[in-house]
């Protein structure tokens, strides 16, 4: 069974954690990080002969455009995760639209590669704005990986289904490939990505995913940001709830990563889209 390894490329000042503190205005005053931590991600997935989907921010695709081509000429899927980090309930549908097709021509016009996929910020598609998919489909996305089918304070869709699925609207159709969950007392449990990736051991994670391959027959898809594989990251004011989120068991995400290459084999999101 092969999963997809998914990373969002975003930088550690961007995230929504910190957003009601930091303005998009104000990103060019901080100190940026993305190029290096992603390039030490590439370099391990070349160790493993792994491949990946990277979810990129168009703002970070400008300031970094050979880290794009670099990420495309290794064998990668480069999709896109917005312009610049902004929820979609934070936005209109005309400014949805702006946003994903203005994202989709600077990644397209610096791979020279059909953009397929979309990852929402903070997997902000959720019951309220399932309208965003109608103007993804409009734009030319085949799939979507931001229904996240979990309770959580700031985003989910818990009645969603768990694996991938075909999703019908007015406009078309789109795949959509909710991140992992294990099914715990008629709960769903995040188990393969961020923050959960952090929080849980190694051993659990690994158990879960192979429950998943092994038992319910069906391809994990885990995600990063490559801040998150960052100890010596300049640390940020924020609530003690967004510095716990974002800092907590930072300095295991390299070596929990390490351990999921050598265990299961991973491919683009892209692959499964096209099967």
């Amino acid at each position: 069974m092969i999963n997809a390894l998914t990373i969002d490329v975003e930088d550690y000042y961007m995230v929504s954690a910190f957003a009601d503190r930091i303005k998009f205005e104000d990103w060019r005053s901080y100190e940026s990080r993305v190029d290096r931590n992603t390039r030490i991600l590439l370099d391990l997935l070349a160790v493993h002969n792994a491949k990946a989907t990277f979810f990129v921010l168009g703002w970070v695709a400008e300031q970094h455009p050979q880290l794009v081509k670099d990420i495309n000429r290794a064998g990668h899927e480069v999709a896109s995760h917005g312009y610049n980090h902004r929820l979609i309930y934070d936005l209109t549908p005309g400014e949805f639209r702006e946003d994903v097709r203005k994202t989709k021509t600077i990644l397209e016009d610096l791979t020279g590669c059909r953009v397929q996929g979309f990852r929402a910020t903070s997997y902000s598609v959720a019951k309220e704005t399932l309208w965003a998919l109608d103007i993804l489909i409009e734009e030319g996305y085949v799939y979507d990986s931001s229904i996240f089918p979990i309770r959580h304070d700031r985003y989910g869709y818990p009645e969603a289904p768990r694996f991938p699925y075909i999703i019908k609207r007015t406009s078309g159709k789109i795949t959509e490939f909710p991140p992992s969950t294990s099914s715990l007392f008629g709960q769903n449990i995040p188990i393969a990505g961020g923050g959960y990736l952090r929080l849980f051991p190694l051993s659990a994670t690994k158990a879960a995913m192979r429950w998943i391959n092994e038992k319910e027959r069906q391809s994990v898809i885990v995600y990063l940001h490559p801040w998150e594989i960052d100890c010596e990251q300049p640390r940020m004011r924020g609530t003690w709830l967004s510095k716990i989120r974002h800092y907590i068991n930072i300095n295991s995400t390299l070596p929990k990563l390490k351990a999921l290459l050598i265990s299961f084999s991973f491919k683009p999101l892209s692959s499964f889209a096209c099967e």
